[in-house]
């Protein structure tokens, strides 16, 4: 099964078995990981910010432009790492991805 490496706010790490039919938000959530996704995957919000590690930043398709423009009025923005986790969609080739939880609002 295909994992997913989650280090939460308080820097514990977690590994999940991730579901390929699913968003990364989605998992996170079925893992009840400390994750808020108030518009449930619309991306209408930020509450789903993660940030990627930047060895697997590049290998995610670009934000959209309504995903980066949320993105930008994050104080916690990080330009190349922050993503929303609803705009993820995981598959077979993010086996293994890594990436941070910021603390909650």
């Amino acid at each position: 099964m295909p994992t997913i490496h989650v280090i939460d706010a308080d820097g514990a790490e977690h590994v999940i078995e991730g579901d390929m039919k699913a968003s990364v938000m989605e998992n996170l959530c079925d893992h009840a990981l400390p994750l808020d996704a108030d518009c449930g995957g619309s991306c209408a919000c930020a509450t789903c910010h993660v940030l990627v590690d930047a060895d697997w930043a590049a290998r995610l398709p670009e934000p959209s432009l309504d995903e980066q423009a949320l993105l930008e009025e994050e104080p916690t923005y990080q330009p190349g790492r922050s993503r929303l986790s609803c705009q993820i969609d995981f598959r077979s080739e993010l086996d293994g991805l890594r990436l941070t939880l910021l603390p909650r609002r």
